[in-house]
């Protein structure tokens, strides 16, 4: 079976979107910095299994509270 290189390249493209969203959404409630959190998403794209982790982390984290200044 052959597995094409340009098949493997367009599929992390494509993830790097859905992971991006997805990494952005989580993060925005679950992080103090949810642009940074986002980047470190996508770049985990690159290897496939490590931003499914990231995923899993972001989603067991706890989140963050809203402080209210007076």
């Amino acid at each position: 079976m052959n597995i094409n290189a340009t098949l493997f390249g367009q599929l992390v493209f494509l993830s790097m979107f859905i992971v991006g969203g997805l990494s952005y959404y989580l993060a925005k409630r679950k992080t103090t910095n949810p642009k940074i959190a986002t980047l470190i998403g996508v770049v985990l794209c690159i290897t496939p299994p490590l931003n499914i982790v990231y995923l899993i982390i972001l989603l067991l984290k706890n989140n963050i509270t809203a402080s209210k200044s007076t």
